[in-house]
């Protein structure tokens, strides 16, 4: 049988026409596109999507002993069930190629239609290497969300809503400002890398959550079990590991948003590390000039705070000013966890502090730096981006509180709807019963977890415990430290 002949692909056909591409039995879709942008973006999707993971264990290092687990469980939960939310029908919702403002259909469903199309968002990539690299962002974005269950949340509630709120918030959202038809896309918002959809709203998801859920029990009838209950960390060395890994997969999250292998691409990992290092050191001395005390909470929490701030703007501001943006964010999200008190809200792991007042500072600071030469850096933007204050273009900052309100407000009210329609659903409860808090949500939920809060392997297996496992396994007593209403301290 004769070898036929494969013709590259010279020119792509209309979408509608034919969205694979082409036929790849007789044309090479591969032709168009450099295998170095193909490479890049393959090794930025792999990079994202450890993030997922890693934010579960930073949550687990965050937790006490008994609820650490379930926060594992979680994160598996994100990486997989929005996996195949966004295989279905996510994608298509906020990429599919629609007129309208507000959300797309499902001509994209099941990644149908989506092969070596140039993508929306550049032409650089094909439509399916971009699907990829967006489902990493939905999965954390959740992962980011889900730590609003604190260690009271119930486990199946807590994931029908993660599904709700992907759907309803995360992809309206994603839509608006990612999508050339989207209302913010065209109104002309900058979000490089998902402030909006990703940071704000999760971050008032959270708070949303929180909320409902109520503040955690105290585990001693001695504390007045209607104040807020401060907890330490179980593993400060666990939380700190995570956040390296986040910091290292925050590269390819920006880094990999141009989405191409560009001089912007490069530029904005450089701003990245800078917002970073900005916001660690802000945040820890901050908390020095009050405690005098060095905090690892604090030093993670900065960090995060500063990669949150340098999110949006990472492909549009100039490289001297992302330490600042960096320590500024880190500031502002300092003092909204200080006094978060007066929300008389529970967000231990400070989500709202962090995520949701750190994006939309990250959006204003956005306004304000965002200089026209930097997106022109991709290689195919030119000057089409106007700036910010940085080129009297007084305009943006308007635009940018506009997406970020737009964000904030959406999510919030959306995720209380979401929460109080769930809570209302025989069996779907949000809140774990007092018994099962106390005792530990690993315990309730986890086979991995015994009675008595041994974790289950060859020294506890049928129920025994040989002498030379006696004591070993036993899950320490964690640091409680009674704080009320009134008094607002860090965790840390």
């Amino acid at each position: 049988m004769a070898k036929p002949e494969i013709v590259p692909v010279t020119e792509w056909p209309d979408w509608h026409a034919n969205p694979n591409g082409g036929d790849p039995f007789t044309q090479n879709l591969n032709a168009p596109y450099d295998k170095g942008d193909l490479c890049w973006m393959l090794v930025c999707t792999a990079l994202c999507w450890q993030i997922t993971p890693a934010i579960g264990f930073l949550y687990t290092g965050m937790h006490r002993r008994k609820a650490a687990l379930t926060m594992v469980l979680q994160s598996l939960f994100c990486a997989c069930a929005c996996g195949i939310q966004f295989w279905i029908y996510g994608y298509s919702l906020y990429q599919a190629r629609t007129t309208n403002p507000i959300l797309g259909d499902l001509s994209l469903a099941v990644f149908r239609n989506v092969l070596a199309q140039p993508s929306m968002a550049n032409s650089d990539i094909p439509d399916i290497l971009y699907a990829a690299f967006g489902f990493t962002f939905v999965s954390c974005t959740a992962m980011i969300l889900a730590g609003a269950m604190l260690e009271r949340g119930r486990l199946l509630p807590s994931m029908l809503f993660l599904l709700c709120w992907t759907t309803f918030v995360y992809y309206f959202i994603a839509y608006w400002e990612w999508n050339p038809s989207g209302w913010l896309y065209k109104l002309g918002v900058y979000d490089f890398a998902g402030s909006g959809p990703v940071h704000i709203a999760s971050g008032f998801g959270a708070l949303a959550w929180s909320l409902m859920l109520g503040p955690r029990v105290a585990d001693s009838d001695v504390v007045d079990r209607k104040k807020l209950v401060h907890h330490k960390p179980h593993s400060p060395l666990l939380m700190c590991l995570r956040t390296v890994f986040i910091w290292f997969g925050w590269f390819a999250f920006n880094g990999g948003s141009t989405p191409n292998l560009s001089l912007r691409s490069i530029y904005a990992i450089v701003n990245t590390n800078l917002a970073g290092c900005g916001g660690g050191v802000g945040w820890v001395l901050i908390d020095y000039l009050y405690k005098r005390k060095f905090s690892l909470v604090g030093f993670c929490s900065g960090i995060i705070a500063g990669l949150v701030g340098i999110t949006p703007a990472a492909g549009y501001v100039p490289v001297y000013v992302a330490s600042l943006i960096g320590f500024l964010t880190s500031a502002t999200c300092y003092y909204a966890a200080k006094y978060k008190h007066l929300l008389s809200v529970d967000d231990g792991l400070d989500i709202f502090a962090i995520h949701g007042v750190g994006g939309y500072v990250g959006d204003l600071l956005t306004g304000i730096f965002a200089d026209n030469f930097v997106p022109a850096l991709d290689g195919y933007s030119g000057s089409s981006y106007a700036g910010g204050w940085w080129n009297r273009n007084f305009r943006q900052l308007g635009l940018q509180f506009a997406g970020a309100t737009t964000a904030a407000a959406w999510s919030f009210v959306v995720s209380c709807i979401l929460l109080f329609i769930i809570n209302k659903i025989p069996g779907l409860h949000l809140r774990a019963s007092e018994d099962s808090e106390i005792r530990g949500l690993d315990i309730k939920y986890l086979e991995d977890v015994d009675e008595e809060g041994f974790y289950m392997n060859e020294c506890t297996l049928n129920g025994r415990t040989p002498p030379r496992c006696s004591g070993s396994l036993k899950a320490p007593t964690s640091v409680t430290e009674p704080v009320g209403v009134e008094g607002g301290e860090k965790r840390d």
